[in-house]
Parts: C-alpha cells; structure tokens; sequence
C-alpha cells in the first residue's frame, strides 16, 4: 500500500469499500476518520457503505487521503493514478539547495581551528535568522537564502571544536535544524523532515543543554503528530518533560517558555486524537505557564508566549470540530497581536477553519485573504488552506466563486 507493503487493493472495490479497507490497515475507527475530516459518524458509515450514492468530492477525498496517509488518490478512487502532492503543495525553488546542505554532512581531518567562525558569530547568525524568518511574509524563500551556509558553519562548528565549545556547537546545530524543519516542512520531501528533526535530536543530545533537548524534542514531537502516530508524539511528548522536569527550579525564561510549549503539545495531540477533556486540561495548563512569562516575551522557536493562547484555543477547539466553540475562540482571538508573520498567517487558517466547521463560507474566504497578505508562503504550503479554497472553488456559493478561483490561482492550486 502506502509502504509498499501491503496487499493491493482490489480494482473492482467501491470508492467506500477502498476506505473501509485502508482504515482497517490504519488500525482506525470509523469515528476518528470522521472526527478527523470534520463529518459525523452517520455521514462515515453512509460512504463505506454505499448508503451515499454521490463520491465525495476532491477536497474531501484530499482529506481522506491525508488522515489515511494515500499518496497517489488513485488508491481511494481507483481511477487514473494523481498524486496527491500535487494538491497538498508544490517543492519550494530552493528545496534541492537546502536538502544538498541537510546531505552534506563535513567529512574534516586537520582543518586549522581557523577555519570554523567562532559560536558567538554562529550564534548571531542564527539570531538574526529566526528574526528574518519570523517578519519575512515569504519566509520559506528568505530563510532559503541563509540555511545552506548556516547548516554548513553549524555543522563544520561541531566537527572542529572539543570538549566544552563541542556540546555548545552541538546546541547551535540543534537549533539550526529545527529552523530548517520549519522551511521542509509540508513540502513534497517528508524524508528530510524526519532527518532534520532526528539529527536534530541527536545534536542536542550530545549538547547536554537542556534547553536545546526540549527544543528537539518539541520538533520531534510535531513531525510525529503530522504523520498520524499521536501514540509517538504523546511518549516523546512526556519523556522530554520528564527529562528537563529537574531543571526548571534554576530555569531561564526560555526553558519555561520550553516547559509550556510542550504541554501545550500534549494539548494539540489529545485534540488531533478526539480527547476534548485532556486537550482542554493540557491547554490549561500551558496557559497558567504563559502567565509566568514576562509581558512581551515570544520565543522563536515555538511561539509560545502569553499572546499565542488565544491562537491554541482555535486551534484545540477546530481539532476537536467543536464548532461554536471554535466559532468563540475565533471570536475571541480576533485580533490577537502575534509578532511573527507566518504564525500569525497560520492562526488565521485556523480561524477560516473555525468558520467553515460553521459553513460561513464568505468568512472562510475572507480570512483566507487576511493569512494570504500576513504570509503567503504558509498559505501556500499550508494543507488546510488549499483545500478550502478548492471546496471554495468546487462547490462554494456561486458568488464567491470567481474570488476563490483568484486565491487559488494565487496560491498554486492546480485546478
């Protein structure tokens, strides 16, 4: 199937038998493949069964394909192979700089010290790249232009100092990955995902750095979540908390920052996997740590902050399809003033999916506007609003129609 493993599905199955099969392998019930796509459990039943005698349309088999893992929708509809890259999200122009330098891992004997900046150089560079990637509205295309040279400084660093200077480097390359997870991801090349964020991790274990472990960790963590394995994310989740847990009586600001960004982890992944009661919990949690933050703190690599828990709320409350509780948690963040541009692009998809859970399709497109003028390159790579706008497209009132054809002309929809 996916993997290459599995049995190949029967040509002569129905659109819902083929569901029904690829979440039986998934291990998966009928109502978390609902929850997951945002229909109810009679609406489920009723395609697997045949009971509904219209197909689902392209957007929801793009959901499906999603929650299912399905690389190629021919696997759903037995139709004319069409892989679903080409809805979920083009390769960005530099994306074969950056995986060349993720691949080019320094192989050194004898170079002079010389050779190798110091780690306060490093260290600013890597500063003023977050800063870059966070008021960039193309963030992907400027953080391009800086990861190839910085991956390779970074990882020269480590393979040139000792003792010391070495777990300190180590720290730095550590952060740099999870940088260049952030320009990887939702990009057709999940391989390097799991290579950034597993290099990652080993960087900061070697650093012995608390801090930079939470910080790999919490990238780990996301990778995990977006392939589907809660169960993983969830372990990694608590062993990071549990391994900087007797570190926080001395903690810096930014390990605190660390410590609420994972519960709040915890928080998204019982919301992914339908548990309203613990992701509300963790949620809660998060936000009594976001309070101990000092007033205008946001930490780069996360974004959590005290102003960013409004955004989460949105966030839990779509991932539960929870829909007037989005709807009020929309409202409640309406104008949640988030510093960085691609985040704030990515809380106001989360808003337009707040409104779409509630139909009010002018608002899903409306907002959808708004994230494309914050940042359109986390439009543009972000799943959820393609495939609005294409459902905006495909079968949104007719007056909105020519609108939603422009934003998905703009964002690269191939139509």
């Amino acid at each position: 199937m996916t993997d290459g493993t599995d049995d190949p599905i029967p040509r002569t199955l129905t659109v819902g038998q083929r569901i029904r099969m690829l979440r039986l392998r998934k291990g998966m019930s009928q109502e978390v493949l609902a929850g997951l796509v945002g229909k109810s459990l009679s609406w489920m039943k009723g395609v697997e069964s045949g009971r509904l005698q219209s197909q689902p349309r392209l957007s929801m088999l793009l959901l499906l394909a999603e929650a299912l893992q399905v690389r190629d929708l021919a696997e759903l509809t037995g139709a004319q192979s069409l892989p679903v890259r080409m809805f979920s999200g083009p390769g960005h122009a530099a994306l074969a700089a950056v995986r060349d330098a993720i691949n080019a891992t320094p192989l050194v004997v004898g170079i002079p010290q010389g050779a190798v900046q110091p780690l306060r150089v490093l260290r600013a560079r890597l500063d003023a790249a977050w800063r870059t990637r966070h008021a960039s509205p193309d963030h992907r295309t400027a953080l391009a232009r800086i990861l190839p040279d910085l991956l390779r400084d970074a990882q020269l660093a480590v393979h040139l100092h000792r003792g010391a200077e070495r777990r300190r480097a180590n720290a730095l390359l550590a952060e740099t990955y999870g940088l260049t997870q952030m320009y990887v991801a939702y990009q057709p090349a999940p391989e390097l995902v799991w290579r950034v964020a597993d290099r990652a991790l080993m960087a900061a274990q070697e650093s012995e750095d608390p801090l930079a472990l939470s910080c790999a960790a919490w990238f780990l963590v996301q990778a995990h979540r977006e392939s589907g394995d809660h169960a993983a994310a969830r372990s990694i989740n608590e062993r990071a908390m549990a391994a900087i847990e007797p570190h926080l009586d001395e903690a810096d600001v930014d390990l605190l920052a660390m410590w609420g960004a994972l519960t709040f982890e915890l928080a998204f992944t019982a919301a992914r996997a339908g548990d309203a009661g613990e992701a509300w919990s963790h949620w809660d949690q998060a936000g009594r740590i976001a309070d101990r933050l000092p007033d205008g703190y946001y930490q780069p690599w996360t974004s959590f902050s005290q102003v960013i828990m409004k955004a989460h709320a949105v966030t839990v409350a779509v991932e539960l399809n929870q829909s007037g509780e989005s709807a009020r948690q929309a409202a409640n963040a309406e104008s949640v003033p988030i510093p960085s541009r691609p985040r704030r692009g990515r809380h106001l998809i989360e808003v337009a999916r707040a409104h779409h859970l509630r139909r009010d399709h002018s608002a899903v497109l409306g907002t959808l506007r708004l994230a494309q003028q914050a940042a359109p390159e986390t439009v543009k790579y972000n799943g959820f609003a393609r495939r609005m706008s294409l459902e905006l497209v495909e079968s949104g009132p007719s007056r909105l129609r020519g609108e939603a054809r422009d934003l998905a002309d703009e964002i690269g929809l191939l139509l």
